[in-house]
């Protein structure tokens, strides 16, 4: 019956496919023009539909300390050759572009730490030609993340957050942004689409010049420069993440482009509007790694994991009864071996949050939790 069925249907494709020439060999139309015009209603269309009113562009104006030296670099520079023959030193101001996400009525604005990092003047455009001036509410290197908020705006187009936890793997992912608002006639967004090829990506310290990332969303829809601090959607238009870097060897896109999941960017958004900052969680100890050599000076059998070198006292981990001299094994049930896996667990905890730690003491093993407090300020 299936055999039939096919078989059926390939024969009906045919004698319409048929049809269809005939039709058009006569002069006829080829094709229902109403059937066309459906098809291109896609999800991804719908999406980029909700999403793109409220995807503006940040222009920044940041002053930098220029230096010129008089001869050119003909001559090596000492303390003695530049106290009669001084560099000459200027300021000068320097643009540069990227985009955002507006999250709710009253103009307040997502986008990534480092598009507007050391900005004297910052300025927003929306897609509808509207231009407003811009302040920080909160910034945070550590996350790459930045709240803004518009100055005098009225009557905004509003993105909504969704869900990054619930991720699939292969599921539609439409990258806009909306980096040249201040240099076209036409502002709109540009979009482009994908799939989400991995999630809870981390990427190594060192790898981006902003630092350490973990939990991104990797996409091969297109990011490309300028998006940075622009919205990662879903096929319901919901903003899923916050569009933040590519890895590239050439300064296009390769398909290998990474968000901030939108969980993150609304922890740290809470606490923007709750505190007026970004708390940093804080654990109140110190670690190394346990390595061959720091094995044979405390007298370890084998290395790995990490040892606890100080503990502030009544920070969490002194409340918790950590020590030192303890062994950390496992953090959350991560195995930790490395500062950077140290960090990981503690990446994108807030305060209040708490940290199970596995350790040993004197070969035995232990379990405690922590719960993490604000960093000192």
């Amino acid at each position: 019956m299936k055999r039939l069925a096919v078989s059926g249907v390939f024969i009906i494709g045919i004698v319409l496919g048929v049809a269809v020439t005939a039709g058009a060999l006569r002069g006829g139309p080829r094709t229902d023009g109403v059937a066309v015009a459906s098809s291109r209603r896609t999800a991804i269309v719908t999406a980029a539909e909700k999403v793109s009113p409220a995807v503006v562009s940040v222009s920044v104006i940041s002053t930098r300390v220029v230096r010129s030296d008089p001869f050119g670099g003909m001559f090596p520079r000492d303390e003695f050759f530049d106290r009669f023959f001084p560099q000459s030193q200027y300021k000068e101001r320097v643009p540069s572009l990227g985009s955002g996400v507006i999250v709710d009525r009253a103009g307040t604005v997502l986008t990534n730490s480092h598009v507007i990092r050391d900005a004297d003047e910052i300025r927003v455009n929306l897609p509808d030609g509207r231009h407003f001036a811009a302040k920080v509410l909160g910034d945070s290197p550590v996350y790459d993340l930045a709240v803004l908020q518009l100055q005098g705006a009225d009557k905004l187009p509003v993105a909504k957050l969704g869900d990054s936890d619930s991720l699939v793997v292969g599921e539609w992912a439409i990258a806009i942004g909306n980096p040249f608002g201040f240099l076209l006639e036409d502002s709109q967004p540009t979009v482009t689409a994908g799939v989400v090829s991995a999630t809870r990506r981390d990427i190594k310290g060192g790898a981006t010049e902003s630092g350490m990332y973990k939990n991104m969303i990797q996409t091969d829809a297109a990011i490309n420069p300028g998006n940075s601090g622009g919205a990662l959607v879903n096929s319901d238009g919901e903003v899923i993440g916050i569009n933040t870097f590519i890895f590239t060897s050439g300064g296009g896109s390769i398909g290998l482009g990474f968000a901030i999941p939108i969980d993150l960017a609304k922890r740290v958004l809470r606490d923007v509007k709750t505190y007026g900052r970004v708390r940093a969680a804080w654990p109140g100890f110190t670690v190394q790694p346990v390595t061959d050599l720091v094995a044979r000076r405390l007298g370890l059998k084998e290395a790995g994991g990490l040892v606890v070198t100080s503990v502030v006292a009544n920070g969490p981990a002194a409340k918790a009864g950590v020590k030192v001299g303890d062994r950390i094994r496992k953090v959350n049930e991560r195995v930790t071996d490395t500062l950077e896996a140290a960090q990981g667990s503690i990446y994108g905890a807030q305060v209040g949050d708490p940290l199970i730690l596995e350790l040993e003491r004197d070969d035995k093993p232990m379990k405690l939790q922590l719960i993490l407090e604000e960093a000192p300020r």
